[in-house]
């Protein structure tokens, strides 16, 4: 009998990420309280919340594998969010241009059952063209940058100003695919044949 595995995430990027490679998997939200904390550094917040995703799902489901995910773009040792409003959009967009940036993913893999608890981080490097003042107008126009962290979709219209990635490309998308599904058969959580 195959295992259950469970998606922990409202991310449609996600559950395309995993689907892409023939997985099969529940997606159950955890709606948990995604908010930075005093003091807190990127990194151990990405680390956080994928765990606290996944324990909120584990704790219902402690018989099924469990993954939790949270992805931030951060430049200048400053995260940068979901844009909410057209001017929020702008202003990243501006930050962004000419520079590279950090795509740090937090995932969590737990199996409450068997007592297991895996988490880990992905970072990648991404290198933004210059843009104009039009081509940050047209794109925040497209309606693309909301809902995104940085405000952009690498696997989208945003593609047109991404110079350079370095590391997991799935992983600025939200979710690094190689570095998850490797985990997961390492735990015999999945199997790919």
């Amino acid at each position: 009998m195959r295992e259950l595995l469970i998606l922990a995430s409202a991310s449609p990027r996600r559950r395309e990420l995993l689907g892409s490679v023939g997985l099969e998997f529940q997606v159950i939200t955890s709606g948990i309280d995604e908010e930075i904390r005093d003091g807190e550094l990127p990194r151990g917040h990405v680390v956080r919340l994928a765990g606290e995703k996944a324990a909120a799902v584990s704790c219902h489901h402690p018989h099924a594998w469990v993954l939790g995910a949270d992805t931030e773009v951060i430049i200048d040792d400053g995260v940068l969010g979901k844009p909410g409003t057209p001017q929020e959009a702008r202003a990243m967009l501006q930050r962004l241009s000419g520079r590279t940036h950090l795509v740090i993913t937090g995932y969590s893999i737990i199996k409450e059952s068997a007592d297991v608890h895996i988490d880990n981080t992905v970072e990648s490097q991404v290198r933004f063209r210059e843009m104009t003042g039009e081509e940050i107008e047209w794109y925040v126009r497209t309606g693309e940058p909301f809902d995104k962290a940085g405000g952009y979709a690498v696997q989208g219209k945003g593609a047109v100003f991404v110079q350079e990635i370095r590391g997991s490309h799935t992983n600025v998308i939200g979710l690094p695919l190689c570095e998850v599904i490797t985990t997961l058969a390492g735990v015999g959580a999945v199997r790919l044949h």
